[in-house]
């Protein structure tokens, strides 16, 4: 019970799930999801931390960057059930559209200072 109450608790919040929901679209830096949900990185990196530790998220490096995907596969039954219906919750919500543009248009070569 333990795990599952975890991972609601990472969900209870807002910004985490519009950063559960870009990276349902591609995997991201640290500074286009700073960039899309306009925190500071500080705040972005305790998000992200929070999804990391419920098992949601992990991280690897690719070049000059460490991306955040988004873990579509492994044996958290919890997690399998769970991220195909949050693929289709939200996706008229405004915010979570206006998001998925801004995704699109963010260039993380611009925003990175590396």
């Amino acid at each position: 019970m333990d795990q599952l109450v975890k991972l609601f608790k990472a969900l209870g919040d807002k910004n985490r799930i519009r950063i559960v929901k870009m990276l349902q679209q591609k995997d991201l830096c640290v500074c286009e999801i700073t960039a899309i949900l306009e925190l500071a990185t500080s705040t972005v990196s305790k998000h992200l931390s929070i999804l990391k530790d419920a098992n949601l998220i992990g991280d690897h490096k690719k070049g000059k960057w460490v991306e955040y995907y988004l873990k579509t596969a492994g044996n958290n039954l919890f997690i399998n059930g769970l991220l195909p219906l949050i693929a289709f919750w939200l996706n008229d919500d405004e915010q979570v559209k206006s998001d998925s543009v801004r995704l699109k248009t963010t260039d993380r070569s611009q925003l990175c200072n590396l």
